[in-house]
């Protein structure tokens, strides 16, 4: 397959593998290490893929290892990985009076995940705006707490890079080496990073649809019950589907840590509540640790597990098999359990190829997480939890770990690595990529054969 032949499909792995090897090669300059050493080239390659990736699993203390250079390669490997390379890409063209021409339209609409090619650049421009906004407040929200605890420009420093990772759903930060277990006790900052992971892991759609809604509320003086019928019912699914898995994870954390001395024990009743949130929150994609990640029960890792794996929404900065895929996986099956012939949301008919897409989506993931599981498992010594953890949370591009990362041996970062870029650009899409060029024939009817199922 020559490159030039290339579908915008397959430019969205290539755009991701090229922005992490120009991250390793940045990350290995002797500028971007604090010790004015350079980096070795797994090391390098680890960290360029997880903050392209915007997953968030490290090998070496991003606020210790790297330099002020290297943190600010690793932040803007951040912002484009959680945005899109393309998208980036697509609006530096915009910003520079370059025409964006159909080839680019379609690639731009493909990366975006959006039928269509009117009104791309509108609503890339409506994104861009939106992100600014949204992270330049969480700056400005990080700066009350941090500045006055780290000094002006290292708490400034720490507030842009925590606001970016935050919104990106990367679970980096230069602060220290606990995450956020030290910044637990601050309301301001839990949060404020619980807003963003959810801001930009719900998906740009549903923003600009519950934006126009609640004009619309203003506008025609209605409540907010019919606000909601009224909204778009991809927008419904999310926004339900969201509330439903953040409020799932809360209640499984705090029943399992509620007297677990090693993790939530010893606080208050509040203290409870505010850190099972926030733990049911990150794992949707996030990264951030509130509590120690490998003192944490099985019954919170089951429920971890089930998170991660769905993830966040489409067109947003989340990964996992996303809300909406789960969502129509499950309608699919009640809706053959009850005997529809079609699947219906919200009035609406789901299209057959949606069906298939959110089957094959969840197929190939579960086949990455088996298979990555096992080659972790092989490199011996470590216990099935850790690894099933270490990998959902890499294909899921979530970067929680029960302490694993760093003690991996070379082919055990490998595995990782892999795990971190297939998480990112999907599985399905990896499928698609390495499959045979040129659209099969189906126009061809064959007769119906015997299967038996079940």
């Amino acid at each position: 397959m020559k490159f030039k032949k290339l579908k915008p499909v397959h430019y969205i792995p290539v755009s991701f593998l090229l922005a992490i090897i120009v991250g390793t090669v940045l990350l290995m300059l002797p500028i971007s290490s604090a010790s004015g050493n350079m980096t070795d080239f797994l090391t390098a390659l680890f960290t360029a893929t997880t903050s392209v990736c915007v997953t968030g699993l490290v090998v070496v203390d991003t606020y210790a290892h790297w330099s002020f250079f290297g943190q600010l390669v690793i932040l803007i490997l951040i912002q484009i990985g959680g945005l899109g390379v393309v998208a980036v890409g697509s609006m530096i063209m915009v910003m520079t009076k370059r025409k964006l021409f159909l080839s680019n339209r379609m690639l731009l609409g493909d990366s975006l995940n959006i039928d269509g090619k009117k009104g791309l650049v509108h609503f890339l421009k409506r994104m861009f705006r939106g992100v600014i906004i949204l992270e330049v407040s969480g700056i400005i929200l990080y700066s009350i707490k941090l500045i006055p605890m780290l000094g002006f420009f290292k708490g400034l420093w720490a507030s842009i890079f925590q606001s970016i990772s935050a919104f990106c759903n990367a679970g980096m930060d230069v602060i220290g080496p606990s995450s956020m277990i030290d910044l637990r006790d601050s309301g301001l900052l839990m949060i404020t990073t619980m807003a963003l992971i959810i801001l930009g892991g719900i998906g740009f759609v549903v923003w600009f649809d519950v934006i126009d809604g609640i004009r619309n509320m203003i506008t025609y003086k209605y409540g907010p019950r019919k606000g909601f019928a009224r909204l778009p019912e991809h927008t419904k699914v999310v926004l339900i589907m969201t509330t439903s898995l953040i409020l799932f994870g809360t209640i499984c954390v705090f029943a399992a840590e509620y007297n677990n001395p090693e993790t939530m024990g010893s606080m208050n009743l509040g203290g409870k509540i505010m850190n099972s949130l926030f733990q049911s929150v990150t794992y949707r994609t996030a990264g951030f640790a509130s509590v120690p990640q490998d003192q944490l029960t099985e019954i919170s890792c089951m429920a971890g597990y089930i998170l991660m794996f769905i993830g966040g929404s489409p067109i947003g900065t989340a990964g996992g098999i996303k809300t909406m895929t789960a969502f129509l996986f499950f309608i699919n099956a009640f809706s053959y359990i009850n005997g529809k012939s079609e699947n219906v949301v919200f009035h609406r008919r789901v299209p057959e190829e949606l069906m298939k897409k959110s089957a094959a989506i969840i197929f190939f993931s579960l086949t990455a997480i088996f298979i990555m599981d096992l080659l972790l498992m092989s490199r011996g010594g470590i216990s099935h939890t850790d690894s099933l953890y270490e990998v959902i949370s890499a294909l899921g591009t979530v970067g929680l770990s029960r302490g694993l990362t760093p003690n991996l041996d070379s082919i055990g970062r490998i595995i990782i690595i892999l795990s971190m870029y297939l998480g990112r650009i999907g599985p399905i899409s990896m499928a698609i990529f390495l499959a045979k060029g040129g659209s099969s024939d189906n126009s061809i009817t064959h007769a119906n054969g015997k299967f038996y199922v079940g």
